[in-house]
């Protein structure tokens, strides 16, 4: 059977007991990366006093995961076997969901536990009231491709999330700065660490406060929604307005991509 198992993205305290005896009882662990896990599980082994001696240890990341799979069979899985990101909740920004994919299509066991997530967090530390969201991850450093995704970030009707480099923080508030200077941003720092911070005002306001900061740390990014003004009709509000025959079929060949003449004549029968 596999097991995901999320790990602290700061507080070692975040950790489940469940997730603690799992990682006791996993006889195989994938790891993102295998130096940072043996750390992490040496401190947990010292304040929770447990051992996490002879473990099998096997990289698997966005570089290396098809070749690992290719190499796996059900007989792999008749162990307990474990994965887990760096940090945080694998298949989240992070690898993990090829080697869940495997397991579904081999019909092979799994579990994914619940524990340290950054965007939601973020998400319930922003006071935003908006019931969904967009998760856009790490946007491209530059170019075309950022430009655009940023665009579709500040046209989403939805609440936006990504993450940031604190090398790359100062340049995105800029840029949010510049497209739309009245946006409300929120930012979450080194959430659950020792210098968690937080901040909330317009995308100008924070780019002339943090021009003067010295910006370290990993950061998550909320984006308030585009506000819309009034309502937007569907084909049945169209489809009842009391207009000429002749402007409404222009509205529906517009949204439908019909004909107008098409919709015309329907709409004379009708």
């Amino acid at each position: 059977m596999l097991c995901l198992v999320p790990t602290p993205i700061g507080n070692l305290e975040d950790i489940s007991q469940r997730s603690l005896r799992i990682l006791v009882e996993a006889e195989l662990i994938f790891c993102e990366d295998t130096r940072v896990t043996k750390k992490l599980l040496n401190l947990l082994g010292e304040r929770n006093n447990l051992d996490f001696s002879n473990k099998e240890y096997k990289s698997f990341h966005s570089h290396n995961e098809d070749k690992i799979l290719k190499s796996l069979d059900k007989e792999t899985f008749s162990k307990n076997v474990v994965y887990v990101s760096d940090a945080g909740m694998p298949c989240v920004s992070d690898p993990g969901a090829t080697l869940v994919d495997y397991c579904i299509k081999n019909e092979i066991p799994y579990d994914v536990l619940p524990g340290a997530n950054a965007i939601l967090t973020a998400y319930a530390m922003s006071g935003f009231s908006t019931t969904t969201f967009s998760f856009y991850g790490f946007l491209d450093h530059k170019g075309v491709s950022r430009a655009s995704k940023l665009d579709d970030i500040l046209n989403d009707d939805k609440l936006s999330i990504l993450y940031e480099s604190p090398h790359r923080l100062l340049k995105l508030l800029e840029e949010l700065s510049i497209k739309d200077p009245n946006r409300t941003i929120f930012l979450a720092k080194e959430i659950t660490k020792l210098h968690q911070n937080s901040y909330k005002d317009t995308s100008l306001n924070l780019f002339n406060k943090f021009k003067d900061i010295n910006i370290k740390g990993e950061w998550v990014v909320v984006i308030k929604p585009k506000e819309t003004i009034g309502f937007n009709l569907d084909l049945n509000d169209i489809q009842n307005l009391d207009i000429a025959p002749k402007i409404k079929a222009k509205l529906i060949a517009k949204m439908t991509g019909q004909s107008i003449k098409d919709v015309y004549q329907k709409l004379l029968e009708n």
